[in-house]
Order: structure tokens, then sequence, then C-alpha cells
């Protein structure tokens, strides 16, 4: 009798924190998802409103001037980037209404993890790819390469290049919060698993 009293308190403490933990990961979910949304709609407007216009020429006096524009659109890389991220953006927004929409059906959660973390893994390729792409000629641009007598153009774009930069630091962020995401739902899909093999 002792003993049964003993235990019962212990797991009416022990019910409360594995309810929370399983109500708290649709909820992280979901604002993982709006968070990807709104790092690839804020990544590509950054991008595309990159523009510059600059006078290069040796001699700045008419009819002299030659006034150059710098464009995301000149670079393949950054125009890679700009389609990866409006994808991610669109995908983000899609799977955060999903999901709010499965909160309220208790239990569908789960197997929309299961369908949503192969996307999120393809997903994170291909911001990573994109990043990565337009990270390397953005250097280029800050830098230069004396060896193939690449000049830097970052000294006379400099909002252009401010532009750039911000992009890919919201990228970045994206592409850590993608990370994240794949990592919690990998966690919650494998004690879902554990429950399943203890119960049998």
């Amino acid at each position: 009798m002792a003993s049964s009293i003993a235990t019962e308190p212990e797991k009416m403490a022990e019910g409360p924190p594995a309810a929370v933990e399983k109500e708290s990961f649709p909820v992280a979910d979901v604002v993982l998802r709006f968070l990807v949304f709104a790092s690839g709609l804020v990544a590509v407007l950054v991008m595309v409103t990159s523009k510059e216009t600059q006078i290069v020429g040796q001699i700045p006096i008419p009819p002299f001037v030659v006034r150059r524009t710098a464009k995301f659109n000149h670079s393949p890389a950054f125009v890679f980037f700009v389609a990866a991220l409006s994808v991610a953006g669109f995908y983000g927004l899609i799977t955060t209404l999903i999901s709010l929409l499965a909160l309220r059906k208790p239990g569908s959660h789960t197997i929309l993890v299961s369908h949503f973390i192969i996307f999120d893994v393809l997903l994170l390729g291909i911001v990573a790819a994109a990043t990565g792409a337009a990270g390397g000629v953005a250097y280029i641009g800050l830098k230069g390469n004396k060896y193939v007598q690449w000049n830097k153009i970052c000294n006379v774009y400099g909002d252009f290049c401010k532009h750039i930069g911000g992009s890919i630091a919201v990228s970045l962020f994206g592409s850590v919060v993608l990370a994240l995401l794949i990592l919690l739902s990998v966690r919650s899909l494998s004690k879902k698993i554990q429950r399943h093999n203890h119960s049998h």
C-alpha cells in the first residue's frame, strides 16, 4: 500500500513535462518555419534592391564621364541566389500555414513532419549552395584576386556591396534555422519511434 501511494504522486509529477514537451514541438516547428519564410523574403528583397550607379572613368569630366550600374542580375551566382531564396520563402510560407492547420488536429503533426523533413533537407542543400556561390562572388568583389587580375569593386560600389552582404547574412541565418528545424524534426521522430517500440 505504501509503495503504491508513494509511486502515485511520482506518476502525476512525471505527466505534465511529457505533455508540455509533446505540445511544444509543434509550436516551435511553426515558429521556425515562419522564420524560414521571413529570412527568404528579406534576403530576396535586399538582393533585388542592390542597384548602384557610379562614375568609373579615369577623367570624370563631361563628355568623358563613364557611368556604370551594378545590379544583382549581372552575376549568375546572384540570380541563382534569388531563385533559391524565393523557393525557400515560398516553401516556408506554405509549410507554416499547413503546420498551423495541423495544430488543430492532435496527432497529425507527426505525420506532416515525416514528410516535411525530406524537403527540409533538400531545401537546406539548395540554400547552402546558393549562399556559398553568392558569398564567393561577394568576396571577390570585396577583396579582388591579384593573381588573376580580378579587381575589387566594393571600393566603388559601396552601397551595392552592403546590400549583397546583408542579403547573404540573412540567408546564412535562414540556413541555420533550417538546420535547427531538421534536428528538431529528427529528435521528435526518434522519440515517437522509441515510444512505439516500448509499447510493443
